[in-house]
């Protein structure tokens, strides 16, 4: 959030804001601010409110236009009752989990599971939130993310689990992957890490690994893609190859060069469209070879 100020995508007041909700208290969240190199003189966005969530005149999103998704719910772990976006496709080549953002199930991410299923996976998007009653209950992207940041990695994982259960009923006998960005790209590497040994294929997209990750218990094929001028993501890229190495797992690691960290994400003001349209053949052709 530091990092977004400083590049211009939100105001002073809305990092402080958003910082507070992650339980900063003002002096700190002043300080993490100028570490990162805000400065209020020197800051045009201080003086203004938060800038629109993407630029005018942005290109279209990468992929085909997208098949609509339905609202679904499905039993998750201790009588929990979880959310997602359930997109079929009608002639399946597999089936992908598509891991949201740290902005909650948003229609970019619906969005996404249609575009995939438009293409020939058929894709189911869980909502994280769900036992908060789901990213719709949340008032604001600061809440969500402050929720996210409060839950237990334990809890992710289980309900993941559950979301690839949900997935093999609804797509019976296909190949299975996934894929996530951001949030949702560390959250591919920690159901890998978890043993999870039921994906056939994954794709974090710009997504951190997780400290002292063990991917020896999975088997998926992993194509991890990367942002050259992600530098917070980029720092964990070595551990990633090493912990795939070690594990046997197929593996490739790319770095999209000339953009930064999200740039995937069409309504966000880092979008890149070519870099974007790119990186969704990158992971076709990936899912294509391993879930097809």
């Amino acid at each position: 959030m530091a990092l977004d100020h400083v590049e211009g995508l939100i105001s002073r007041r809305e990092a402080l804001r958003r910082l507070g909700l992650l339980g900063l208290a003002l002096p700190a969240a002043t300080a993490l601010l100028a570490a990162c190199g805000a400065t209020p003189e020197t800051d045009p966005a201080s003086t203004q409110g938060p800038q629109a969530a993407s630029p005018p005149g942005a290109a279209s999103p990468a992929g085909p236009p997208p098949l609509p998704t339905q609202a679904i719910t499905f039993p998750g772990p201790d009588g929990t009752t979880l959310r997602a976006a359930w997109a079929p496709a009608a002639a399946p080549r597999g089936a992908v989990l598509v891991m949201h953002e740290n902005r909650g199930l948003t229609d970019h991410i619906r969005s996404v599971a249609g575009r995939l299923a438009a293409s020939g996976y058929s894709a189911l998007a869980p909502d994280l939130l769900s036992r908060e009653g789901g990213t719709a209950a949340f008032a604001d992207t600061a809440r969500v993310t402050a929720r996210l940041g409060e839950i237990p990695q334990e809890r992710f994982v289980a309900d993941m689990k559950a979301a690839v259960g949900e997935l093999r009923n609804r797509a019976e006998g296909a190949r299975l992957g996934m894929i996530g960005f951001c949030f949702g790209g560390g959250m591919t590497w920690l159901l890998l890490s978890s043993g999870e040994d039921r994906l056939d294929a994954a794709a974090p997209f710009y997504g951190p690994l997780p400290d002292d990750a063990d991917l020896t218990g999975a088997r998926a094929s992993v194509l991890a893609i990367y942002a050259e001028q992600d530098d917070r993501v980029n720092a964990t890229r070595d551990a990633a190859e090493e912990a795939l190495t070690k594990a046997g797992l197929t593996h490739e690691l790319v770095t999209v060069p000339g953009v930064g960290h999200a740039f995937f994400n069409d309504t966000g003001a880092r979008y890149d469209a070519r870099a974007a349209a790119q990186a969704y053949d990158y992971a076709l052709t990936w899912f294509g070879r391993h879930l097809s």
